[in-house]
C-alpha cells in the first residue's frame, strides 16, 4: 500500500468548511492527497433555478441530457475552480482536473440510471504524475463510460475507485453524518465488509448511506486499507479521522471485531 491519502470532500462551499479546507491544506504539506470532491447539492440548486427536476434512485441521482450539462458545469467549472483557488490562496499547489481528463477514470454505465456511470478501473500514471511534483490533484467526479460518452459519477465512487487504483491505505469520507449505526442506533467505530453487507440486508444501513457504504468497501482492495466516514462539520475532522479510532466508522479490509458503540 502507499502512503496516498485520497479525501473525498462534498460540494458545499469552502466557506462552510473552512476549518477541514484548512486541515486539507496541511495535511498536503506533508503526506501526498488526492482530493476528490462532490457538488450534490449544489447541483440540485442549479437544477431547480433552471427548472430541471431531480430524481434519485437508492441514493444516486438519475441523469438526464439536461441535468448532465447542469452537473458538469457545477462540478468541473464552480466546485472544482473554488477548491483549486482556495488550496492556492493556503499555499498549497493544485491541480483541477475531471475523471474524464486524459481518460483518468475508466467506467461503465449503470443501467436505468441514464447518463451516470460506475468506476471500474483509474489510469493512476496521470495522477502519480501530478504528485510526483508536489501538487494535489483535486477530481470533479465526471467521467467517459464504454462508448465514449461523459456521465456524472457518485462522488464517494470516484473516490474509492482511485483509492484502490492508487492502492491507498487511507480513504477519508467527510460527510454530513457521523457515521454508520446499528439497529439500535448506536454509532459504530468500525466495521467488515461483511457485517456491512449483513446491516444493508437488515434494513439497518438504507438510502443513500447505502452507496456510500458499497463505495467504501470498494477502496479496500488491501489488507490493512481502511475507509473512514466522518462528519465533516465537526472540529478537527480530518484530524481525528486519521488518528481517532472512535471518530466517524472505520471499514477494514481485514476481518475485526466490531467496536462498541460510541
Amino acid at each position: 500500500m502507499s502512503e496516498i491519502l485520497v479525501i473525498k470532500l462534498g460540494g458545499t462551499t469552502i466557506a462552510d468548511q473552512q476549518q477541514v479546507f484548512v486541515e486539507i491544506a496541511a495535511v498536503a504539506r506533508h503526506r501526498p492527497v488526492v482530493l476528490v470532491h462532490g457538488g450534490g447539492k449544489r447541483i440540485t440548486e442549479w437544477l431547480e433555478r433552471l427548472g430541471v427536476p431531480s430524481r434519485f434512485e437508492g441514493g444516486l441521482r438519475v441523469t438526464d441530457a439536461a441535468a448532465l450539462e447542469v452537473a458538469a458545469a457545477v462540478l468541473r467549472g464552480v466546485v472544482n475552480s473554488e477548491l483549486v483557488a482556495g488550496l492556492h490562496d493556503l499555499g498549497v499547489d493544485a491541480v483541477g482536473l475531471s475523471g474524464v481528463d486524459g481518460g483518468l477514470l475508466v467506467a461503465e454505465r449503470v443501467p436505468a440510471m441514464g447518463l451516470v456511470a460506475h468506476v471500474v478501473g483509474l489510469r493512476r500514471d496521470l495522477l502519480d504524475a501530478i504528485l510526483v511534483g508536489g501538487q494535489v490533484p483535486v477530481v470533479a467526479p465526471l467521467a467517459r463510460d464504454e462508448a465514449g460518452i461523459v456521465c456524472n459519477v457518485n462522488a464517494d465512487d470516484a473516490a474509492a475507485g482511485i483509492a484502490a487504483g492508487l492502492g491507498a491505505r487511507q480513504l477519508v469520507m467527510l460527510t454530513d453524518v457521523d457515521g454508520i449505526r446499528d439497529a439500535d442506533g448506536h454509532r459504530l467505530d468500525s466495521l467488515t465488509s461483511g457485517e456491512a453487507e449483513a446491516l444493508i440486508a437488515a434494513g439497518v444501513i438504507a438510502g443513500g448511506m447505502i452507496p456510500k457504504v458499497r463505495a467504501a468497501q470498494a477502496a479496500l482492495g488491501w489488507d490493512g486499507a481502511e475507509a473512514i466516514i466522518a462528519d465533516g462539520s465537526a472540529r478537527n475532522a480530518l484530524a481525528r479521522a486519521l488518528d481517532d479510532p472512535t471518530f466517524g466508522t472505520r471499514l477494514t479490509a481485514i476481518r475485526s471485531a466490531t467496536a462498541g458503540a460510541a
